[in-house]
C-alpha cells in the first residue's frame, strides 16, 4: 500500500494533502528492524505493509489501524454530539486524524458508542466500525454497564431491594430491574444495568425517592476505565480490550 494512501485511510486529509506532508519530510516510518527509531521518507508513492505499521506525522506517533476502537474518559460539561448545543462537543478532545477519518468515500470519523448525558462522565466507546457500533448498541445484546452514582439521600437495604426487584417508570409499565446494584457507601451507589433507555439511571433512582447528584460509568461489560485515564484523555483499544467487552470476539481487530 503507498504511503500517501496509507496516511490518507488514516485521516491525514486528501491524497495531495498526504503526498505533501510526506514530500516535506513530515513523515517517519518504524520499519521492521529498526522499531525504535523511525526513517525519514519522501516519497510519497513508497510500498509499505500496512499491517502492523507505525509511523510518525509531525512529531506524533500512530498505529496504523484498518478500524479505530477508542475509550475516552468523558469530562463533565460536554456533549456528545458533532453539533454540540450549549457545552463543547467531545470530538474536540480528540486529534483531527480520528476526526477525519475516511468512510466509503466521505469523511466520517470515529463515533460514540451510545451517549452519556451532558452531567454524566467516565467511559464512552467510539469507533468508525459501523458493524460494531450496531452490535454494542443493539438491545439484544445486554452488554452490561456499571454506574458510579452519587445519591442526594442515604441510602438504605429498602432501595437497593427495590432496584433490584424493579422499579415502573413513567413511559413503560413493565418494571426495570438492575441487573447488579450496591450501596458502596451511605451516598453511593454502584448499579450494573443492561438496557438504555432514555435518563434510565437518573429515572429509577428517583423511582426509589432518592435523586442523582453526580453520575460515572466505570465498566462496560469487563472493560473498566483505567484510573490512570484522566478526565478528557483518550486511549487506543486493542484486541485483548474487546475481547473484555461481553459477546465482542477479540477477531474484531
Amino acid at each position: 500500500m503507498q504511503l500517501q494512501d496509507i496516511l490518507y485511510s488514516q485521516g491525514f486529509g486528501t491524497r495531495r494533502v498526504c503526498a505533501g506532508l510526506i514530500q516535506q519530510g513530515l513523515v517517519k516510518v518504524y520499519e521492521s528492524g529498526r522499531e525504535t527509531v523511525p526513517v525519514p521518507c519522501v516519497l510519497a508513492t513508497a510500498e509499505f505493509v500496512a499491517a502492523g505499521l507505525r509511523f510518525r506525522v509531525q512529531g506524533v506517533d500512530w498505529p496504523y489501524a484498518e478500524k479505530a476502537y477508542l475509550m475516552l474518559n468523558k469530562p463533565n460539561a460536554t456533549e456528545c454530539s458533532q453539533k454540540p448545543s450549549t457545552y463543547p462537543s467531545i470530538y474536540t478532545l480528540l486529534p483531527s486524524p480520528l476526526r477525519l477519518r475516511p468512510q466509503k468515500g466521505a469523511v466520517q470519523g470515529v463515533q460514540a458508542i451510545g451517549r452519556l448525558d451532558q452531567d454524566t462522565t467516565g467511559l464512552l466507546l467510539l469507533t468508525d466500525d459501523g458493524k460494531f457500533i450496531h452490535r454494542m448498541s443493539s438491545p439484544r445484546h445486554h452488554v452490561p454497564k456499571v454506574y458510579e452514582v452519587t445519591v442526594k439521600h442515604p441510602l438504605d437495604t429498602r432501595q437497593i431491594s427495590q432496584l433490584l426487584a424493579g422499579v415502573v417508570l413513567d413511559d413503560d409499565p413493565k418494571p426495570v430491574r438492575a441487573a447488579a446494584c450496591e450501596a458502596v457507601s451511605e451516598f453511593h451507589l454502584r448499579l450494573t444495568l443492561t438496557e438504555g433507555k432514555y435518563h434510565q439511571v437518573k429515572r429509577m433512582v428517583a423511582a426509589i425517592s432518592n435523586r442523582v447528584e453526580a453520575l460515572h460509568r466505570s465498566q462496560i461489560g469487563a472493560l473498566r476505565l483505567p484510573d490512570d485515564l484522566a478526565p478528557g484523555q483518550w486511549c487506543w483499544l486493542g484486541e485483548a480490550d474487546l475481547a473484555s467487552i461481553a459477546g465482542v470476539p477479540a477477531a474484531v481487530c
